[in-house]
């Protein structure tokens, strides 16, 4: 026989018996099985073990107890906080308004032209998304009374939600129209107050950012704001503020909307009766005269103290009576800057 090739087993201990010997010993390895742990190995496989069991029967079925609990150590809901720091490219976090103000332009139902300006005027300088306060514009008349004024106001109301019609009063201007606004507003936004009311004319010209900062510095509470008549006064406290446009507090509308002072007193000159409710009343002990940044617009020829210059600084001009009036103030304001060129049109402002 050829011999056996190398690398293959040799026999232990140099005989078969050897060989065999180790294979027996082998197989009765395999029939004991693994061996048999120490209490100490137990105690190393059975821990574990324990651990899950408990995690199981005891924590997971609490696991929205837990979660709850860890929620409550959050901040309420519309409370706000310090805001992370942002990465760039990140949105800007919300900041509450330092306070709310409603204006209310009193006008008429008929005059659709004045109010589409006005909402290009004001939805400008709201879309600017610079003001600190939360401004809403409501357009104010009273009960309607013809046909197409239904028709066509109700269109405004489903495009633009601005239109507050009052009515328990017919279109007026010096019988009681003011009154009833200021009442109105007391129920209609009783559940969601503003801090201040404003009531303007409809040929004032607000630049929103100035009113903002100027209301931002007046007292919450029995606060009279407005430009004070007569012309060449400067004193809040001698007459009443001028009905171009003049703001009172909350508790000042709730205290209209509920006193007989101005409930008796509904008929005359509107802003001289405001100013005379507050006066019977006790009311309106801060005042605060905006002029001479509210005016009236400049006159060539001025006939009062009230009309003068445009002035940087404005909050307010008012008398503008006409289209051509409105585009000098806005010129002069420079409301247009925003505009890009286009092969769709071309405007020269020379």
């Amino acid at each position: 026989m050829p011999p056996a090739p190398s690398g293959l087993l040799k026999p232990v201990n140099g005989s078969r018996h050897g060989d065999q010997r180790g294979v027996q010993a082998a197989m009765a390895r395999k029939k004991q099985g693994f061996p048999k742990l120490s209490a100490c190995g137990k105690a190393v496989v059975l821990l574990p073990l324990l651990l899950l069991g408990f995690i199981y029967l005891f924590v997971y079925p609490k696991e929205f107890e837990l979660q709850a609990l860890m929620s409550s150590c959050s901040p309420p809901p519309g409370a706000y906080t310090a805001a992370p720091r942002r990465l760039a490219g990140e949105p800007a976090a919300s900041r509450k308004p330092d306070f709310r103000l409603l204006i209310g332009v009193l006008t008429r139902a008929d005059n659709y032209e004045r109010r589409h300006l006005l909402r290009m005027v004001y939805g400008l300088q709201l879309a600017a998304g610079d003001l600190t306060a939360h401004v809403d514009i409501r357009f104010v008349f009273c009960r309607l009374y013809k046909d197409d004024q239904r028709v066509l106001v109700a269109l405004e109301i489903l495009i633009h939600g601005d239109v507050i019609v009052l009515d328990d009063c017919e279109e007026n201007l010096n019988g009681g129209k003011t009154y009833t606004f200021f009442s109105a507003v007391a129920r209609l936004y009783r559940d969601e107050p503003y801090d201040y009311v404003m009531k303007a004319d409809d040929d004032i010209f607000f630049r929103l950012p100035r009113l903002v900062e100027s209301l931002g510095e007046m007292p919450r509470q029995d606060m009279y704001y407005g430009a004070t008549i007569p012309c060449d006064s400067m004193d809040p406290f001698h007459e009443y503020m001028s009905g171009m446009g003049y703001a009172l507090s909350w508790d000042l509308v709730e205290w209209v909307a509920t006193s007989d002072v101005p409930r008796n007193r509904t008929v005359g000159p509107e802003d001289r009766m405001t100013g005379q409710w507050l006066r019977l009343g006790g009311k309106g002990r801060n005042r605060f005269n905006a002029k001479p940044a509210m005016y009236d617009y400049p006159l060539p020829v001025p006939v009062d103290k009230c009309s003068h210059e445009f002035v940087p600084d404005t909050i307010a001009v008012h008398r503008l009576k006409d289209n051509p009036r409105w585009a000098e103030a806005l010129e002069y304001f420079n409301f247009t800057a925003g505009i890009v060129p286009s092969k769709f049109y071309k405007i020269d402002f020379d």
